[in-house]
């Protein structure tokens, strides 16, 4: 497996640990309405919430960039920069969403977003 799959499984993983890390800290989770208790979380927990929504929505994009330049035969090299990269910028994401450094986050996040577009654009 290439280390641009690899990175495909490590960003389907994130996102569950941004909210496992939140449930983790915080008592009263209910596991019979998980979606209500998730509404109800503030401050930090409600951002490590979000911060995994966020993690879903750049899955599903990132994931058929890293396929679509390996169906391509795009350079291996540059699938596995910007894929690494990308992981890098949504764990750098996470702590910032987290952290409530909203700038900085923005700036992470165009870093990961870039990066998948750039698996696209290799492919062509």
């Amino acid at each position: 497996m290439t280390i641009g799959y690899w990175c495909v499984f490590i960003a389907v993983l994130l996102p569950y640990i941004f909210l496992g890390y939140a449930r983790a800290k915080v008592p009263g989770y209910n596991n019979h309405d998980p979606r209500g208790y998730s509404e109800k979380l503030t401050g930090w927990t409600r951002r490590a919430y979000c911060a995994q929504l966020n993690g879903f929505e750049a899955f599903a994009p990132f994931a058929a960039g890293v396929i679509i330049a390996h169906q391509m035969v795009a350079l291996q090299s540059h699938i596995d920069a910007l894929a690494v990269t990308f992981i890098i910028a949504r764990i750098l994401h996470g702590i910032l969403y987290i952290a409530d450094l909203a700038a900085l986050r923005s700036l992470v996040w165009f870093v990961g977003f870039v990066c998948m577009l750039g698996l696209y654009l290799i492919a062509i």
